[in-house]
């Protein structure tokens, strides 16, 4: 058994980041690495992975909910439109993580997400331009950036997005599909490949 495995509660090989938490596995087994090109949930996951900047992801995802709740499903137009009092509102909000700056990044990054769309007709065509070729990537697991995830991360900033660094970057197009990072041995890793295989890459 390889040491990048652990087995699960079915006996079966997972990638060992999935055992560190027991609500990983569902994570693990339904989201992680199966491709996404709903502009709402790749907004949220940049979002989430800009919140998770100096924490873990167990704490962000404990608080998901909450961050769907107070951020209105992350609708890009509905958070664009959010003022001042609102920030001060979250601010105040026990129930996700309270940092200024990222609050207000996640806002200031829903007005730079509708001018995208608005230009090149989603979010989704956008992103999925930096996937990587398969006969480029990195051994899973082994890299946390890469060329594509450098690239996207320098044109989302020269668009004003915040906190959208290649190491957040990189973790957004694992969790998205971008990549199978889901390690040789791991049960899902077949299941994202073949979701892949057929999974239509969005133009606009």
């Amino acid at each position: 058994m390889s040491t990048a495995t652990i087995v699960g509660p079915d006996g079966r090989a997972r990638c060992r980041w999935s055992g560190a938490a027991p609500e990983f596995i569902d994570y693990h087994d339904r989201e992680w690495g199966f491709p996404v090109s709903d502009d709402r949930r790749l907004f949220e996951k940049l979002s989430l992975e800009g919140f998770q900047s100096g924490l873990s992801w167990r704490t962000v995802l404990a608080k998901r909910e909450s961050f769907r709740a107070v951020f209105h499903g992350f609708d890009v137009d509905e958070i664009a439109r959010f003022t001042g009092r609102d920030v001060e509102r979250l601010l105040g909000d026990e129930r996700i993580i309270r940092h200024r700056g990222k609050i207000e990044a996640v806002i200031h990054n829903a007005r730079c997400a509708r001018e995208l769309v608005a230009r090149e007709g989603s979010l989704a065509a956008f992103v999925w331009r930096y996937e990587p070729a398969a006969e480029q990537l990195a051994r899973p697991q082994t890299v946390s950036t890469s060329p594509e995830s450098v690239a996207l991360s320098k044109d989302l900033k020269k668009l004003g997005w915040k906190f959208v660094g290649p190491t957040t970057v990189y973790a957004f197009m694992q969790a998205m599909g971008l990549v199978n990072d889901h390690v040789e041995g791991c049960v899902i890793r077949g299941d994202v490949e073949r979701s892949r295989e057929r999974f239509k890459r969005p133009r606009r």
